[in-house]
């Protein structure tokens, strides 16, 4: 359950575009629905065609809004009895990768042989554009690689599982968080 007294996030300079976007648009075209998706492919083009100077009138904005909300989360106290997200073991095992990890797991390294110095996000786009090109056929290898990790996760996973449920049942505490 949400906590009514924690403070409003704070906001990006970005969403506070987006936000100024959208009262335009209400001005404009008042009472009409919007399509959110065309809306935010609107606004991020606009968004990228923008110069610094013009960004930085919502990027001090932003600035203000973290101030705001610094303020307000050092004075915040949760309620008693309230759990942050759980944390994750070390110990457990990983998830299983995708076909696409496990065929960008085998590009990467020639991506980055053949272009040093290019940056990671960039590494990522050239690996998704090579996954998007292949075929159904080129693409099954690494289906079927995927599927095997697949299968061992789950039986791992099963595993656990099942000493968890003994562990439980002779009171004895179960270090692994699956």
């Amino acid at each position: 359950m949400k906590d009514a007294n924690k403070p409003k996030g704070k906001m990006s300079s970005y969403a506070f575009f987006v936000a100024t976007c959208r009262e335009e648009h209400k001005k404009k075209h008042p009472g009409t629905s919007v399509n959110f998706s065309e809306f935010s492919k609107k606004c991020s083009e606009r968004w990228k065609t923008m110069s610094s100077k013009e960004k930085s009138k919502f990027e001090d904005l932003a600035k203000t809004d973290k101030a705001r909300y610094d303020r307000e989360m050092k004075d915040y106290v949760p309620p008693k009895g309230a759990k942050g997200k759980k944390k994750k073991d070390p110990n457990a095992p990983k998830r299983p990768p995708s076909a696409f990890f496990v065929f960008c797991s085998d590009h990467r390294p020639k991506i980055k042989a053949d272009n040093p110095g290019i940056s990671i996000g960039d590494i990522a786009k050239k690996l998704g554009e090579m996954w998007s090109t292949q075929s159904a056929k080129d693409k099954a290898p690494y289906e079927a690689k995927a599927a095997k990790f697949k299968e061992k996760y789950e039986k791992v996973i099963g595993t656990l599982k099942t000493l968890y449920i003994i562990c439980w049942h002779f009171g004895i505490k179960f270090t692994c968080n699956i």
